[in-house]
């Protein structure tokens, strides 16, 4: 490596040292562990309360949907109103919901299953949002920013693993309930100590005079972003669908995980490297990357094959979301960029229920290959409107 390449590197240590990151980086991470174990939350005791499985992923879909349509709202309100009103009013909504449903008794309505999930879908605080849009104020250098965003990403790659296992623990001491109670209290303390930081307190955002009824979505390039991201939803959808259908359940989680620790490692190297001169450039090298990745899945016969190709295809997922992060700043108009940022996850959202249900015909009625073709045709497609968009 040259020495001009090795100058231009980020030192993560600057960036977790600079002053209040690492305080509100963590507690973002601390308070969206409950979003990503709510879900199996809401399956494992809607299940317990009812006997259905299919309530339970019924339940789980309302709270996934309310999700998808609130962030916007909510990242709008963020842009309008500033980050602790926003979000503690969130995290009270959405505690409540956990809360209630690890009360609810045996032989419960369907019904009350569903109002809880719609109180933890709606009222689950945009922390990823609120973290990106307060980095400026933190990290003013644009190379520590786009280090900051590639750690985020491949952090997330490991609140994803510990997610789930802290349910899976939590059930085994007291049951489903108590893995509700435990969800509903790890909200509200990452939400604290996030909004107890100066930075958040002190956070206004930047107004261009104007109110326009399109939000961040006037913007051509933004708009173009969130379809972007609903293609690489499709993707994962797709893939979290072919794994399981190309081997059997323990292994399908193993498998899994080798994915997404790919995507750490691939975040982790992006994290040392300097924001990129052209954006959405890297940005279209690294959706063709996600594709070819993926394509490499398709004629893997067996887990030994994925589990050596798994980890190549999820290397370009955090550097992805890292470069779409970075490039968010310069495409939100004035005055919406939290609310781009929530347009983002609705949009990858959207992409993954649609990836997981088309995924499972195309599993079921031709072969998990083709599911596999799926992913890598969502992202050759994302990659093909990152190249006709101007984003700009």
């Amino acid at each position: 490596m040259s020495a001009a390449v090795a100058a231009t590197r980020v030192p993560l240590g600057a960036v977790l040292r600079a002053p209040g990151f690492a305080w509100l980086f963590s507690a973002s991470m601390l308070g969206r562990i409950p979003m990503f174990a709510t879900g199996l939350v809401l399956v494992l005791r809607t299940r317990e309360l009812t006997g259905s499985f299919a309530s339970g992923g019924l339940v789980a879909g309302i709270s996934a949907a309310a999700v998808c349509v609130s962030s916007p709202v909510l990242g709008r309100l963020v842009d309008r109103r500033g980050q602790v009103l926003v979000l503690s009013g969130c995290v009270a909504l959405s505690s409540a919901g956990l809360l209630l449903l690890g009360l609810l008794p045996d032989g419960t309505s369907l019904a009350l299953p569903v109002l809880c999930a719609l109180m933890t879908g709606f009222g689950f605080p945009p922390l990823g949002a609120c973290l990106r849009s307060a980095l400026p104020a933190l990290l003013p250098d644009r190379d520590r920013r786009h280090a900051a965003f590639a750690l985020e990403s491949a952090a997330t790659e490991v609140t994803y693993v510990i997610a789930p296992l802290l349910v899976a623990v939590s059930v085994a001491l007291g049951g489903p309930a108590t893995a509700a109670f435990v969800a509903a209290t790890l909200g509200p303390l990452g939400v604290a100590a996030f909004v107890a930081h100066p930075a958040v307190r002190g956070w206004r955002p930047e107004h261009d005079g104007e109110r326009h009824p399109g939000g961040a979505l006037r913007g051509p390039g933004a708009r173009s972003v969130v379809f972007i991201f609903a293609l690489v939803g499709t993707a994962f959808g797709a893939v979290e669908v072919a794994v399981p259908a190309s081997a059997d359940a323990g292994l399908a989680g193993v498998l899994l995980s080798l994915w997404g620790v790919g995507s750490l490692a691939g975040g982790l190297i992006a994290a040392r490297a300097p924001a990129p001169a052209d954006g959405r450039r890297r940005l279209r090298r690294l959706l063709v990357a996600l594709a070819v990745g993926h394509l490499l899945l398709i004629p893997a016969a067996g887990p030994l094959a994925l589990a050596l190709l798994l980890p190549a295809a999820g290397l370009a997922i955090a550097p992805t979301f890292a470069c779409t992060f970075a490039l968010v700043e310069d495409l939100a108009p004035p005055g919406t960029l939290t609310e781009a940022y929530t347009w983002l996850s609705s949009g990858i959202t959207a992409g993954i229920a649609a990836g997981a249900a088309l995924a499972g015909i195309l599993a079921e009625h031709q072969s998990p290959a083709a599911a596999f073709a799926l992913a890598a045709g969502a992202a050759a497609a994302g990659a093909g409107l990152a190249a006709l968009s101007r984003l700009r």
